[in-house]
């Protein structure tokens, strides 16, 4: 039996339906014959969806205790060995309990599949690893269970089950999703309208790129290469040049008034890389297309028309834009522009030439490298020697002087001449050698004057081959220099490259090497505001702010500048390249202190989120156990003795010490986070802290303590301290053992003290230690918690320790339990008085 089939249902939020499209599906299939069975579905107490159960048969769950609790997951090795020809799993991304088999229920569903067994399954958008950002961007909730896309799109169908927010909200509202109490929190928080009309855009987009996807595979398959028009999509031809900011926009306009349309900006770049724009400006033209929502893509090719068109016919688009030709008139008869040459091949893609007035100046830019001067004057007067040197040598001997030889002899010296100062010289030498050659060796001689009409032919054709030969030779020479120039700027930039991939400091390393680079004696980043000063960000070498210098743009910005002034023309482009290289290094700069400053403040709207969410049920609690205390008190109904009045009070009274405890930390928590919190850290006796904060707890008699001798001073803040610990020990309290005490322990290590809380609980894992000392976390060392607090205690206890120089961390406690380590500076100085304090 071959791998099994599998279907997913993809729903934009909770409650949509795609259960019911699952289980919907499964009686359809079973009514057909087919063997069908439930291996696990979550109702979540919704009638409509159990009552669709009846009739399926349904795999008994497999029960894992954790922590005391009992979870029902499904049980993989029963639904193999039934071996149904479909299973209907719930909730792909689900995280299966400790101790499962498979870390994940997608992986399960991996093993039924390779059985041969189809599966249906169901998932929510807000799962997808890929859109595991924009969902919490949007919604304010980190998805803690995720699937990866691969597995998603792996799938061999996947439907859409689609409903509108308005629908949504009015079937939650009708108590068809959540139950009645949690219904006006849901619709006021995570079901939104705005959030699931983002949900279900996300959905909408993600699944038309899996359908894009899956056609472009069948139209390859199937050789299809003709544009089907099931998306607009906008291809910018870009040559590098001025016009193509002209370009983009107009294709940004076009893209985004058509349905889905997308925008595809296409930069060709010669193979033998002799023809290419500015590094500066390709790069300016990518950044535009990311700004306008498009895709930047770069192609090689020696015809430009064709990768254009090959490209456009590989991504299905329906539109190209293409500048208008530039070229002069005089060549418009002998060859047609890159738009004539895009229209007669284009088939039924449309094509949009755009009129600029720096539109159109070619597709590519030559680096135009002229030889050096020395050479063109060099060739100049080989010119004007060799033709007379030459014609006075065949004159020397008038026998071996005939017309035939003399003019292949001539046009020797043409290429000679070519090859040492390029096109100019030789043409030059092709004229002064056809005017030696009529004057002496062409009847009647000594006269510019030919009587045979073939002799005439035959000067004009020497002259049209010498320049021909001086033109291929000019362009050789030329081509040469500039593979050389090429090779040059692509040594210098891979080394560039290597040595600031492993630099930690990247632009004093690139400004250094534009130093040793362009021979110079200083280079510097400047920043040049639209209004004030200009300031020097970075330089290399003896750099002065008032001096003149080469400039070259960075990033609209910044210039790279370089001084002394006077860079040859010949190393303007590696400038150029430099000055790219600075922009990128200045821009991620930029985005990893914007990416700092995010991730901040998506800290703090999770804060801020938890902490709402936990003070409507945490703060609630001890005021409605002082408002029920207060009420039997004074209800005139029943008479209470005196011994339950007291009851009532010590209720009232604890009540308010938990209120007090919570309102405490959410204040310590404020100003940590706000920074407003000064320890003044001195000289601390712990033996006078430790006592203090144990007779504090609301058990005391449960906790014991030592101090060793060594350790009784540390640098902290009394104060401070007291409600590290405080918090500390009571979270200990909470989770230790009846009838064995939490220890606190105070011993020094090396040039440290540490202060050791141990309980003997069952512990947490060492993957949640770290976890624990978030804020809003009940993470726990032991079932059966009261839950109470905020969750604040231990991110409370470590702010504070870490205001005071500390640190604090977690470990096990050896037998079972959790310790947390509390290390602060030692006091330097004389150990105290021999002998260890502890509790009595």
């Amino acid at each position: 039996m071959g791998r099994g089939r599998l279907r997913i249902y993809l729903g934009a939020a909770p409650g949509v339906g795609k259960t019911v499209a699952m289980l919907d599906e499964g009686h359809r299939r079973a009514d057909r014959g087919t063997d069908v069975v439930v291996g696990l579905c979550e109702t979540h107490g919704r009638g409509h969806t159990a009552a669709l159960l009846e009739g399926l048969e349904c795999v008994p769950r497999r029960r894992v205790e954790y922590r005391g609790a009992v979870i029902e997951e499904l049980d993989l090795d029963a639904v193999l060995a039934r071996r149904p020809r479909v299973a209907l799993v719930d909730e792909l991304a689900h995280t299966n309990a400790p101790g499962s088999r498979n870390e994940k229920r997608w992986q399960d569903i991996h093993e039924l599949l390779d059985a041969g067994i189809d599966v249906i399954s169901t998932v929510n958008i807000q799962h997808l690893e890929s859109l595991n950002d924009a969902v919490t961007s949007i919604t304010g909730i980190v998805q803690r269970e995720t699937v990866p896309d691969e597995v998603v799109r792996a799938a061999d169908q996947i439907d859409l089950v689609d409903m509108s927010p308005e629908a949504l909200r009015r079937r939650m509202a009708h108590g068809n999703v959540y139950r009645p109490e949690k219904v006006d929190a849901a619709l006021a928080n995570y079901f939104r309208v705005g959030n699931l009309a983002a949900l279900r855009e996300l959905a909408l987009l993600w699944l038309a790129d899996k359908v894009d996807a899956g056609l472009e595979g069948y139209r390859a398959e199937h050789g299809i290469t003709q544009s089907w028009p099931t998306r607009e999509r906008v291809v910018v031809a870009l040559s590098g040049g001025p016009d193509g900011e002209t370009l983009l926009r107009r294709g940004a306009r076009i893209a985004s008034r058509l349905a889905g349309g997308l925008l595809l900006a296409v930069y060709v770049s010669r193979t033998d890389g002799l023809t290419t724009a500015p590094l500066s400006q390709v790069a300016e033209l990518r950044r535009l297309t990311d700004e306008l929502g498009g895709e930047f893509h770069t192609v090689t090719g020696d015809d430009a028309a064709e990768a254009v068109l090959a490209f456009a016919r590989g991504v299905n688009a329906t539109q190209i834009l293409v500048g208008a030709s530039g070229l002069p008139p005089w060549r418009r008869g002998f060859t047609h522009s890159l738009a004539e040459r895009i229209i007669a091949d284009a088939g039924d893609i449309d094509v949009h030439v755009v009129t600029h007035r720096r539109a159109g100046r070619g597709f590519g830019h030559r680096r135009h490298l002229g030889l050096p001067r020395r050479r063109v004057l060099g060739g100049l007067g080989a010119a004007v020697v060799l033709p007379p040197a030459l014609a006075a040598i065949l004159l020397a001997d008038p026998f071996t002087s005939d017309l035939p030889l003399d003019i292949p002899i001539f046009l020797l010296v043409t290429v000679v001449v070519a090859a040492i100062g390029g096109v100019i010289p030789a043409v030059v030498a092709a004229v002064l050698s056809s005017l030696l050659l009529n004057w002496f060796f062409v009847h009647p001689m000594g006269t510019l004057t030919v009587a045979d009409p073939e002799n005439t032919l035959a000067l004009i054709v020497f002259v049209l081959v010498g320049v021909i030969v001086a033109l291929i030779v000019h362009l050789n020479a030329r081509r040469t220099q500039e593979a050389r120039a090429a090779q040059r700027e692509s040594d210098a930039l891979v080394e560039l490259s290597h040595s600031l991939l492993g630099a930690t400091d990247q632009l004093p390393l690139l400004l250094a090497r534009a130093v040793d680079m362009f021979g110079v004696r200083a280079a510097a980043i400047v920043h040049r505001p639209a209004i004030g000063v200009a300031e020097v960000i970075a330089s290399a070498g003896d750099f002065d702010p008032l001096a003149t210098g080469d400039h070259e743009d960075a990033d609209g910005t910044h210039e790279l500048v370089l001084q002394p002034p006077g860079l040859a023309a010949g190393q303007r482009r590696l400038f150029d390249a430099f000055a790219t290289h600075a922009g990128a290094i200045l821009q991620r700069q930029e985005l990893q202190r914007s990416a700092g400053s995010a991730a901040q403040l998506a800290r703090d709207n999770e804060a801020r989120t938890a902490l709402l969410s936990a003070v409507s049920h945490d703060l609630r609690t001890p005021l409605a156990g002082i408002k029920a205390a207060i009420g039997s008190l004074r209800s005139t109904e029943v008479t209470w003795s005196a011994e339950d009045e007291e009851e009532l009070k010590a209720a009232i009274e604890e009540s308010a010490d938990r209120l007090e405890a919570l309102v405490g930390n959410l204040l310590d928590m404020s100003r940590l986070q706000a920074g407003a919190l000064v320890a003044h850290v001195v000289p601390t006796d712990l033996g006078e802290v430790i006592p203090a904060t144990i007779a504090a707890l609301p058990e005391p008699s449960r906790a014991c303590w030592l101090i060793d001798p060594d350790a009784r001073l540390a640098q902290a803040d009394a104060g401070l301290l007291d409600r590290v610990l405080g918090n500390i020990a009571e979270n200990a309290l909470r989770y230790q053992p009846p009838g064995s005490p939490v220890t606190v322990h105070a011993s020094r290590v090396a040039d440290r003290v540490e202060i050791r809380v141990a309980d003997n609980g069952v512990g947490v894992p060492p993957e949640e230690q770290e976890h624990i000392f978030e804020p809003f976390q009940r993470h726990g060392d032991a079932p059966g918690g009261d839950g109470r607090g905020l969750g604040l205690g231990l991110a409370v206890a470590r702010g504070l320790t870490e205001a005071m120089g500390g640190h604090i961390s977690a470990e096990p406690t050896p037998g079972g339990g959790l310790t947390l380590v509390v290390a602060l500076p030692a006091e330097p100085g004389p150990a105290s008085p021999p002998g260890s304090e502890a509790a009595p």
